[in-house]
This record gives C-alpha cells, sequence and structure tokens, in this order.
C-alpha cells in the first residue's frame, strides 16, 4: 500500500471525500455527530453487524443535526460486516472504497479496561492483545482489498500500531487520543498560570505515550519522570513549572461512556486535519499514538503548502531518538517491555502484579499468531471475574 504522502495526495483533488466509521459505539456515534455537523464535504459508510441499533444510533444523530440546520451528510448503513471475518471486511472495503477508515471497534464492548487495570496493577499495557485483535484483521482486509485508504485506529495505538508493524502488515496511518487528551489539559493549565486568555493559541510539542495521558489526567503528576514537552505563546517559549503544569491537569471528568467524547474529538481533529491539509494545502500539526507504527506518541506535521503533502515527524524541539527513548521510558510504566518481530513483550513488573491482583500467569511474550488465544484468555481469567465480583 501506499505511504502517508501519497495516500493524502490521492485524495486532494477529489470533489467528495468518503469517510467509513467501523464500529458504532460511543466513540463512533459522537464521531457521526461532530462529522454530521462539521460541513464537511463528505459521505459516511457504517459498519458492522447490529442494523437495528446502527439505525437507532444514526437516525438519532441524523434528525439531531438537522433541527440543528448542519446535516448536509449521507450516511449508508452496512450491517453485513463481523469484525471477526476479514472476507466480510474486504468485500466492504471494496464495495465502498472509503479514503479514510477509523476503527473505533472494541472487543468487550461497554467496558473501560482502565476500571479494572488502574487500580490492580497501575497499567494499560495489559489489555493489548484485546486492543488488536479487531483492527488487525481490518488491517489484513485492508490489504486484501488492495485499499489506500487513510486508517485511524482509536484503540491503543501507541503499541497496537507498532505492534501490527513489526508483523510485516500494513499497520494504521494514524491513532487517536491518548497523548491527544493532554494537549487540551496542558494549554487550559499554562494560560491559568501564566494569564492567557486566548489559550488556544498557546503551542504544545510533546512526546509521551499513554501511561502519562492516564497518570496526569487522574492523579496529577509523572511519576516522577520528566517529560519531553516544550510550550510556546507568539512564539516563544513558555517558562513555566511543568509540575504545576501537570497537577493542574488532573480535573474532574465523567468515567462513563461521556468520556469517549474525547476520543471522538481526536478522531475528528484528524480528519478536518486531513482535509485541511489535502484540500487546502495547509500546514497542520497533531499529536500522535503510534505515528508510523512508532512506540508511543509523537508530534507529527500534515505539510499541503507545496506540490507534493509530506508528513514527518517534529522534530522542531526533540530529535526522534530523544522522543523514541522518552517513550520507551514511559510505556514501560504502562506494562510494555518491547514490541518487536510481531511479538509483544509484557515487562516482569506487570507479570508479578497481574498475579497478584488477579491470579492468573501472563504470557512474558505475546506472538501475533497468539493474539485472539491470549485476548480470550484476559476476557476469560481477568475481565469476566472482575465483572462477576
Amino acid at each position: 500500500m501506499n505511504d502517508l504522502g501519497t495516500k493524502l495526495q490521492r485524495i486532494r483533488g477529489k470533489d467528495g471525500i468518503r469517510v467509513m466509521i467501523v464500529g458504532l459505539g460511543s466513540v463512533g456515534s459522537y464521531l457521526l455527530d461532530y462529522l454530521m455537523s462539521s460541513g464537511m464535504d463528505i459521505e459516511i459508510v457504517v459498519a458492522g453487524r447490529n442494523r437495528e441499533k446502527m439505525e437507532k444510533d444514526v437516525n438519532i444523530v441524523r434528525i439531531s443535526s438537522l433541527i440543528r440546520g448542519q446535516n448536509r451528510t449521507n450516511v449508508i448503513i452496512d450491517s453485513d460486516v463481523d469484525l471477526n471475518d476479514v472476507p466480510s471486511i474486504s468485500e466492504c472495503i471494496r464495495k465502498y472504497d472509503p479514503d479514510i477508515i477509523v476503527n473505533s471497534s472494541r472487543a468487550y464492548p461497554g467496558l473501560k479496561y482502565g476500571s479494572i487495570s488502574w487500580k490492580n496493577v497501575r497499567a494499560y499495557g495489559i489489555w493489548t492483545p484485546l486492543s488488536i485483535k479487531f483492527v488487525k484483521n481490518i488491517m489484513e482486509a485492508i490489504e486484501d482489498a488492495k485499499s489506500d485508504a487513510i486508517v485511524i485506529n482509536t484503540s491503543y495505538s501507541d503499541a497496537v500500531n507498532p505492534w501490527i508493524r513489526s508483523a510485516g502488515m500494513t499497520y494504521p496511518d494514524f491513532g487517536s487520543g491518548n497523548i491527544n487528551h493532554l494537549i487540551p489539559r496542558i494549554k487550559y493549565a499554562i494560560a491559568e498560570i501564566k494569564g492567557i486568555k486566548d489559550y488556544w493559541n498557546i503551542d504544545v510539542t510533546y512526546a509521551v505515550s499513554h501511561f502519562h495521558d492516564v497518570v496526569i489526567s487522574k492523579e496529577g503528576q509523572t511519576e516522577g519522570v520528566k517529560q519531553l514537552i516544550v510550550s510556546r505563546y507568539d512564539g516563544k517559549v513558555i517558562d513555566v513549572d511543568y509540575d504545576a503544569v501537570f497537577a493542574r491537569c488532573s480535573i474532574p471528568m465523567p468515567t462513563d461512556a461521556k468520556r469517549n467524547m474525547m476520543n471522538a474529538s481526536s478522531n475528528y481533529e484528524i480528519i478536518k486535519g486531513i482535509i485541511d491539509c489535502a484540500r487546502y494545502g495547509k500546514i497542520v500539526k497533531l499529536h500522535i499514538p503510534g505515528a508510523f507504527g512508532e512506540l508511543g506518541g509523537y508530534p507529527v506535521i500534515l505539510d499541503g503548502s507545496k506540490d507534493r503533502i509530506v508528513v514527518y515527524f517534529d522534530e522542531s524541539e526533540f530529535s526522534l531518538d530523544e522522543m523514541r527513548k522518552k517513550n520507551t521510558e514511559s510505556i514501560y510504566l504502562d506494562g510494555i517491555e518491547k514490541v518487536g518481530d510481531g511479538v509483544l513483550t509484557y515487562t516482569d513488573e506487570l507479570i508479578a502484579k497481574a498475579k497478584k491482583a488477579f491470579g492468573v500467569e501472563l504470557p512474558k511474550n505475546v506472538a501475533f499468531k497468539d493474539i485472539d488465544r491470549t485476548a480470550q484468555f484476559i476476557i476469560d481469567e481477568i475481565i469476566t471475574p472482575s465483572m462477576n465480583k
């Protein structure tokens, strides 16, 4: 498949853009609402299995946005997609030939995995085999369909995207959420400390993994890890105590499905960034987990200002080597030692914590071929007993 710059170039001259949302849970429903209210020239395909549920969810968004006078978007529902069945995904992709595919599916729907893991093992990486379960099938289907769609993965992209890449497969172009959720918190905090009224004009450059999104958002601290971050206002570096900034990032938030408004907004930001770059020649900066199949989260530039669109890591403040090292340090605390050659390696600390908290023995290494089996093991031995307590 083509590189991201070529994929963006492909949609530069198109009259309309087709976005496919795979899995219409709370993230997908919020995203559908935002896209239908955006005024962007797009058509949306919603793909899944439960037609009755999808029709209800689409209808409430369709009618609500039309009441607001914003709905100008055609929505197609395809209920013949089984995410456990790669051929059904391939057929759907071939049928609709989407320009952008958003994976918002979950192997175990209706549960915030962190509600189990954070209080027990203080690490999210334990769920990686569940997070990769469906998106690896989507990527296999994309290869089979010979699609050049731009893929956005919403499922723990910090580790999932590099895991897929390390197995030699086509991997998602973008990840959404995680590091992205910290950026607005940081802007608000700096604005409060420095008395900046137009907080949206604060420019943040940051490289860190999912673990620090959680620990900073929940607890306002960094677990003693120095952060790789620079903030600017009017082009000048802001001199600020980042410990004080991160302390202010811990703000009250719902823990139910409403929290997925942030992940849906992250997807929306990426889609808008794609369109702004490809259609309007803008230079867009995004913070992306799993960017280019790298472990952790990174600042990325989409540059549509030239004849050929280019996409690259933003190394204006930090080198790629610095960002890789910081992300390795950060994601280790999330229970992931490394990802390579199609194998995910858990940390010894996570294995010990899981044994103590859940009475289960996690494998040290999870090979790509063992993903489905390990995901089912986690459901049977950790999730189900925890839900039944």
